[in-house]
């Protein structure tokens, strides 16, 4: 019974990292999304929501697979970027979670954290296939990111099997609140830096992010975030001489 329970216990935990894998799987997918919900309210151009959705949707369920069995029939067919972005980046991890869900992990940590190695090793080949010298031998911008990205999945697969192989720790408690406020605090500069201005939004930026933290002392957040927005108002425009809007747009016109 022991032993049953045992191997319930270990199913579960392996499913809900399986799961993860999934979501980490979509998450520029996800991301894309988030950030084209900005254009309905004209904080960006791009392209809408719906329009991200179906696309990528496309790329998953039918470009990817049509591509892969492209190539093994010899076409040339040059793919789209959504369609590498599953070809490189989606379909890898996808991969990974399904034989997660038959592995016993030894080391979480070491699994866990070659995976997401692996992921961002992999999102860098994608976000530089574009490049010259990306494929084949030749030489170009695009070598060094292949070369360092092929040889960071190599050694995040290492760290990986050590986890199947080696015993090690579980996974320990990590709190999701001050990267979930740091991101959020980027997210929204990028999204208000131009209705909003820079001096607006590095300061709401900053006190964003002074909300990851459950220790934050306000008054002394505040002064802080003055005297950085105060620094940004300087040297970005004057120093560095940016084009950046320093009011709302609606004060300035």
């Amino acid at each position: 019974m022991a032993d049953t329970m045992g191997h319930s216990a270990t199913a579960t935990r392996n499913t809900s990292v399986a799961l993860g894998f999934c979501l980490l799987a979509i998450a520029p997918q996800i991301f894309e999304f988030i950030w084209s919900i900005g254009t309905i309210f004209g904080w960006g151009a791009g392209r809408g929501p719906l329009q991200v959705v179906t696309s990528h949707a496309t790329a998953l369920l039918v470009g990817a697979p049509s591509a892969i069995f492209g190539s093994f029939g010899g076409g040339t067919k040059k793919a789209s970027s959504e369609v590498l972005l599953a070809l490189i980046y989606s379909y890898p991890l996808f991969a990974v979670a399904i034989l997660t869900l038959f592995m016993t992990i030894r080391s979480a940590q070491d699994y866990v954290g070659g995976v997401i190695l692996m992921a961002l090793a992999l999102f860098a080949l994608w976000a530089s296939s574009d490049l010259q010298g990306m494929r084949g031998f030749s030489f170009g911008a695009g070598t060094a990111p292949r070369m360092f990205g092929g040889l960071l999945v190599a050694l995040s697969a290492g760290i990986a099997l050590t986890g199947l192989l080696a015993n090690g720790p579980a996974m320990a408690h990590y709190s999701w609140r001050g990267p979930l406020f740091v991101m959020a605090a980027i997210l929204f500069f990028a999204l208000a830096i131009r209705p909003l201005g820079l001096v607006v939004t590095a300061f709401v930026s900053f006190m964003i992010a002074a909300l990851g933290s459950h220790e934050t002392r306000w008054l002394e957040a505040a002064i802080v975030g003055a005297c950085l927005t105060l620094g940004c108002a300087i040297l970005f425009p004057y120093v560095l001489g940016l084009p950046m809007p320093m009011f709302p747009r609606f004060l300035v016109q």
